[in-house]
């Protein structure tokens, strides 16, 4: 399975005005950097047989933006990859309803996917991995335990998503 791991975009700030903080939003900056990014995603040539995502509004609206760009309709929502999920859970609901794809792309929150991340590669959480706010993470795996089981592939960040859809330009 390839399981690529996507970072929510730029949000608005924590305050008062965003509570409770699921519901806070993508700034229309992070939506528009967002938006370029995943069309450097398609210059890539990825394709996605599932975008599963966080409830939370601004990791929801990163994967309806990336399922936008992609002309896919099969865009799930999981409280498994919400920003306080254990990452056994994502796992454990990949292993048992998905374990048949072959490119799964996660969209959620961080310290959660840098702790998932740092799992499948590692064994445990400790690695230090930079995952900015609509970077993507692909890694390799040929059976999914939550444990030591994948390969990094890459990380790339939104900048170099960004240049890779429009090649020369900033």
């Amino acid at each position: 399975m390839n399981l690529f791991l996507l970072r929510h975009a730029q949000a608005e700030p924590r305050g008062p005005k965003w509570r409770p903080d699921s519901r806070r939003p993508l700034t229309p900056e992070g939506e528009e950097k967002m938006e370029k990014a995943a069309r450097g995603m398609a210059a890539l040539g990825l394709s996605f047989d599932l975008i599963l995502a966080s409830p939370y509004a601004r990791a929801l609206r990163t994967a309806e933006i990336v399922a936008e760009i992609f002309g896919s309709k099969k865009l799930l929502e999981t409280a498994h990859l919400a920003a306080a999920a254990d990452p056994k859970d994502i796992v454990d609901e990949l292993n048992g309803n998905f374990a048949f794809l072959e490119n799964v792309i996660l969209v959620g929150h961080e310290p959660f996917l840098t702790r998932l991340i740092s799992t499948l590669l590692g064994g445990g959480d400790a690695l230090a991995i930079d995952l900015k706010k609509g970077g993507l993470c692909k890694l390799t795996v040929e059976k999914l335990v939550f444990g030591r089981c994948a390969c990094l592939n890459w990380l790339l960040t939104p900048r170099q998503l960004v240049r890779l859809a429009a090649p020369g330009k900033d």
